[in-house]
């Protein structure tokens, strides 16, 4: 097994799938690292007190955001052809599922202040997350070519997670506070 550290990046400078190295702070590593910051706040997320069910949609959440993290930190090349890409459905899936707690827990007519229990607190920490990562990838879209499914499912997660707020403080009886009465 090689070692974890390899001492290239102690000039701050790190590589990319095509072999190409850039600075850490390229808008490329921020996307990625963002992606990769949003999973690992829904893996604590998924140790919080949850459905079974939510948790193993938050695991499938954590697959495709790992895909995309490996999407974004490849320019170019064989590679990138090779890597697995966010199919439709898994935007279907996080639409349906959008559609299936909004049901549950009705229109909102009011904005939700971010906070109340700790599952639902940490919800909206993943929400915002979320959208962090969706700025970057955006930004560094209109810079190179990114697959618009992923702006798309980044988009979609964020929703979920906002719904997913609403929902787990409905199931659990928790008091949302709202910005205006």
């Amino acid at each position: 097994m090689p070692k974890i550290y390899t001492k290239t990046g102690d000039d701050g400078s790190t590589q990319l799938l095509s072999g190409k190295r850039v600075a850490k702070y390229h808008i490329r590593v921020e996307a990625y690292g963002t992606i990769d910051e949003l999973s690992s706040h829904i893996g604590y997320l998924r140790t919080l007190n949850l459905e079974e069910n939510i948790k193993n949609d938050l695991i499938s959440i954590q697959k495709t955001l790992f895909n995309i993290s490996g999407l974004l930190s490849c320019d170019s090349g064989k590679f990138l052809e090779m890597l697995e890409k966010v199919k439709p459905q898994e935007i279907e899936y996080l639409e349906k599922k959008i559609d299936e707690m909004t049901d549950l827990v009705g229109p909102l007519m009011k904005f939700v202040l971010p906070g109340g229990q700790t599952e639902v607190a940490y919800i909206h920490i993943c929400r915002t997350v979320a959208r962090r990562a969706e700025r970057n990838v955006v930004k560094l879209s209109h810079n190179e070519k990114i697959d618009n499914t992923i702006i798309v499912f980044i988009n979609r997660l964020s929703d979920y997670l906002f719904t997913l707020a609403r929902y787990v403080a409905k199931q659990k009886n928790f008091e949302q506070i709202f910005a205006k009465n």
